[in-house]
Parts: C-alpha cells; structure tokens; sequence
C-alpha cells in the first residue's frame, strides 16, 4: 500500500500530540500551509520537508514514502543508554 506524504505527515503530528497550528508556528509557516500539507494540496519545499523530517524524527525518504522503514532518533542519549538500546533491540530482534 503506497501512502502519500500528506498521510504519513498527518499520523507522525498525530502522535507528536501536536496540532496543525502547533506545528505551524514551530516551523514558522501558517496553519492552513500545513493543513494543506497534510490534504495533499499542497507540496513542501525541500526546506520544509528536512524541517518536518526533524520535528518527527524520521527521514525525509520516509515522508517522501520512498523508504517505510521508520528511524528512530537517539539525538540526546548518552553511550551507554545507546548501548543500552541497542541490546534491547538486538534481543527484540532474536539476534
């Protein structure tokens, strides 16, 4: 099932617990851009797509639906809770 951007940019707001007008003034553009975002009327810049692939913690390939693997964003975390994290998804993984 192929999403369009404006799917994929609708449900990672939706779980950021943001709203439309939230993320608005976070990347300094109106509501209504971003309403039309997610509606697919409307088409982001290259800027604010690497903006929007920030604020949600994925890759721009993922809103682009070129890539449906979801990153996760360790920015933050110290060596040993990224270690920490690692064994955890190491062992998730049955590896």
């Amino acid at each position: 099932m192929v999403l369009d951007i404006g799917f994929r940019l609708r449900e990672l707001r939706r779980r950021k617990k943001m709203t439309q007008a939230q993320v608005a003034k976070r990347l300094e553009l109106s509501k209504t851009v971003i309403s039309g975002y997610e509606n697919s009327t409307k088409t982001p810049s290259v800027e604010v797509l690497i903006q929007l692939s920030i604020l949600y913690d994925v890759s721009a390939d993922y809103l682009l639906g070129l890539d449906n693997r979801e990153m996760l964003y360790i920015g933050g975390l110290n060596d040993h809770q990224r270690e920490l994290l690692e064994l955890l998804v190491t062992e998730m993984r049955g590896k």
